[in-house]
């Protein structure tokens, strides 16, 4: 009975706790659950959860009194989808692409007269200009960029631009944004340094310094590095590591040299360095000097470190440090990062979120090492067990990266642009392997093929050799119309090689073709090509080379049979470079101020003319598409321009000199006044002088030694 009882009441018991626990607002009206200020006590809901409820409304409307003067929950929700609209912008969603259909094309807006413009943004402006991208046809472009300075946002800077919003919205072409690119280099003030611009940037895709990933939206924003005023707009200057110079052991492994922020954003990590400085092989020095008011922040700690700091130059520890420390500053990115890959001083990063510059595109694992802020104890254990040979890859990838992207205001605008054009034709853009191999992804043109083995520059990576053949285009522009005797004998003689594929006669005259019957009989194909009088049409990609190597030639060039095989099998060796016969050099007039050439025969040699040169028929591609117009028009208004400038191209893309071959007959050609004023134009244009000197010349086994020439396999290329 006692057991009935117990059981009955536990039940009971039961009832009324799942009936106050799931039903008391059913309870609250019986008489004894009075209501009484339920509004008062209402907690709905109880989660705020912002990833729960931000979709439909905010946690402070459903919590609110109800008063009907704010905007209703839909209207809200209307004007967040306005605002936040862009910040899930894609290449699909916010970019035209059918503006891109006729190729890209970018269309800066026309400045206004008086309108202030920093210097680092009329660089940019001026490096789209004068690029082969640029078209001053706002109905062709693919893309816009702003004639309004967006480069510094920070509203104390003296440099911000007011009024930014209502002045782009009035222009016709903004179009909410879209298929627009902002540039920025610092966005945000004190005290926080928000990426905020100021003004909504609507469908625009963002080219940003200091990007954090949070705000980043991949495959449509960019992040470029922070470059200062003073960086070059074209050229720049080489790395500091140069070759069979490289320290096996340099002096200090670790390095950092910098401002220390006592308070605010970016104060915890540099307040921390010191931690890590050992006075020996780890250098790590700051200063808390700088400000209005640090006297009035100062610890304890800074005067001694404002002694120490003077001990050390900033320029002599990047060139005797291997590793360097980039921490984040107020904003993430800083100048020293782009100092320090120059210096092949391998940075150590130390700015958490920060999306690093063409991330996209550069691997920076092969560059840097990703450190964290919280971890910095950790950081001289860890770079300490990098094998010597890890180091080396490590110092030699930050000259490429330097080189080929960050060395001037130019190649930084430039890598911009080719990163959205691969975005916009996935099928023909540039693999990572391109991007971050030697020449680098601006010089591997992807209209041009995106397999490595077209290319004359990883046959060694790719495992494969160019063809065996090669196709001769002889250039002909007789003033009479009719052929010489030379001409056909060099046809002849060429037709005779063994690796000869076909020959292309380019007729650039405006006589008419001579009858078929005047043109010598050859063995392999022969094409007529109708031409132009322009020199440089003789570097144009004609769609009839089919063969990897091209045998560029003049009318008035002589040459052997012997002497076209035997370059032919010494391009086979080395299919990046022109390989020729007459060879210049070049040097600098100190009393003028202006580089010269000369075709005296010397021991040097730094350029060697097309009029008899192999070379691959990739150059073709980059002389026609990769050069602007501008200086193609030069070359065409000046004689033997055209083989300046193609040496010039060929060197700067693989900084290594050409090639001589001996040859049986000796030329030389005077060089005159007009040919230096080329040379000095197209060097300014590159910025500097690409052309790299050498002394060698390679001839045949046994050329000219005292033993029988039945022996000798290019017996003719010696004199009877």
């Amino acid at each position: 009975m006692q057991t009935r009882k117990k059981y009955i009441f536990l039940t009971f018991l039961t009832s009324w706790l799942l009936l106050f626990f799931f039903g008391r607002e059913q309870l609250r009206r019986f008489a004894f659950f009075p209501i009484r200020n339920v509004a008062a006590r209402r907690t709905w809901p109880r989660w705020v959860d912002r990833t729960i409820l931000h979709s439909f409304a905010e946690p402070r409307e459903l919590q609110g009194s109800g008063d009907t003067t704010q905007p209703s929950p839909h209207a809200r929700r209307l004007a967040q989808l306005n605002a936040s609209q862009g910040s899930r912008c894609r290449m699909e969603s916010c970019f035209d692409a059918s503006r891109c259909q006729n190729g890209f094309k970018v269309f800066t807006y026309p400045r206004e007269h008086g309108e202030p413009m920093s210097e680092s943004y009329s660089k940019i402006l001026n490096s789209i200009e004068r690029s082969r991208y640029y078209t001053p046809h706002p109905e062709e472009a693919c893309l816009f960029v702003l004639s309004i300075d967006t480069l510094d946002r920070d509203p104390l800077s003296a440099h911000y631009v007011h009024s930014v919003e209502q002045r782009i919205r009035s222009f016709p072409l903004w179009n909410g944004g879209r298929n627009h690119l902002i540039f920025n280099l610092y966005a945000g003030t004190w005290p926080n340094y928000t990426e905020e611009l100021g003004f909504d940037i609507g469908h625009a895709m963002l080219a940003k310094a200091s990007f954090h990933s949070k705000n980043f939206r991949p495959g449509f924003d960019i992040s470029i590095p922070l470059f200062p005023k003073e960086h070059p707009q074209r050229g720049g200057q080489s790395g500091w590591l140069n070759h069979n110079s490289v320290p096996p052991k340099k002096k200090y492994l670790l390095v950092f040299k910098g401002k220390r922020y006592l308070t605010g954003i970016g104060s915890g990590t540099r307040n921390a360095l010191h931690h890590i400085h050992n006075g020996r092989d780890i250098v790590s020095l700051t200063t808390c000097r700088h400000g209005k008011d640090w006297e009035r922040h100062k610890d304890t700690r800074c005067d001694q470190d404002n002694v120490d700091y003077e001990k050390f130059d900033y320029q002599e520890l990047l060139h005797n440090s291997t590793f360097c420390i980039i921490p984040r500053g107020r904003r993430l990115g800083s100048f020293r990062f782009l100092e320090a890959l120059q210096a092949a001083c391998i940075p150590v990063l130390l700015s958490d979120g920060w999306e690093l510059p063409f991330s996209e595109a550069i691997d920076w694992g092969k560059a840097a090492v990703m450190g964290s802020e919280r971890l910095l104890l950790q950081i001289p254990s860890a770079i300490r067990c990098i094998s010597p040979e890890r180091v080396l890859a490590f110092q030699q990838q930050t000259q490429f990266l330097w080189d080929a992207y960050f060395s001037s205001v130019d190649k930084i605008v430039h890598t911009t642009l080719e990163v959205i054009r691969d975005r916009l034709l996935l099928h023909r853009s540039r693999s990572r392997f391109l991007w971050n191999t030697l020449p680098g992804g601006l010089l591997a043109l992807p209209d041009f093929s995106t397999h490595l083995g077209d290319f004359p520059f990883y046959y060694l990576q790719h495992g494969s050799s160019p063809s065996d053949k090669f196709t001769a285009l002889l250039r002909v522009a007789p003033p009479l119309g009719t052929l010489s005797q030379p001409t056909l004998k060099l046809i002849q003689a060429v037709s005779r090689s063994q690796y000869c594929a076909q020959i292309l006669v380019l007729w650039s005259c405006e006589k008419p073709l001579p009858p078929r019957q005047t043109w010598p009989q050859t063995a392999v194909p022969l094409t007529i090509i109708q031409g132009r009088t322009k020199l440089s049409d003789r570097f144009f990609p004609y769609s009839a080379i089919g063969t990897d190597a091209v045998l560029s030639l003049d009318e008035h060039t002589s040459l052997s049979t012997s002497e076209v095989d035997f370059a032919f099998v010494v391009w086979r060796s080395f299919p990046e470079r022109i390989v020729g016969f007459s060879a210049w050099s070049h040097f600098w007039d100190p009393e003028q101020k202006r580089w010269g050439y000369t075709s005296r025969w010397t021991n040097k040699l730094s350029i060697v003319l097309t009029t008899a040169a192999f070379y691959h028929r990739y150059y073709h591609s980059l002389f026609t598409e990769y050069l602007p117009s501008g200086l193609r028009e030069l070359v065409d208004s000046l004689a033997a321009c055209e083989d300046i400038l193609m040496n010039l191209l060929v060197a700067a893309v693989t900084k290594l000199p050409p090639i001589k071959v001996t040859q049986w007959k000796q030329h030389k050609e005077a060089v005159s006044q007009p040919q230096q004023d080329c040379l000095n134009q197209l060097v300014d244009w590159f910025g500097s002088m690409p052309l790299v000197s050498s002394q060698l010349r390679l001839d045949p086994v046994l050329f000219k030694d005292q033993v029988s020439v039945l022996r000798k396999k290019y017996r003719y290329l010696e004199k009877p």
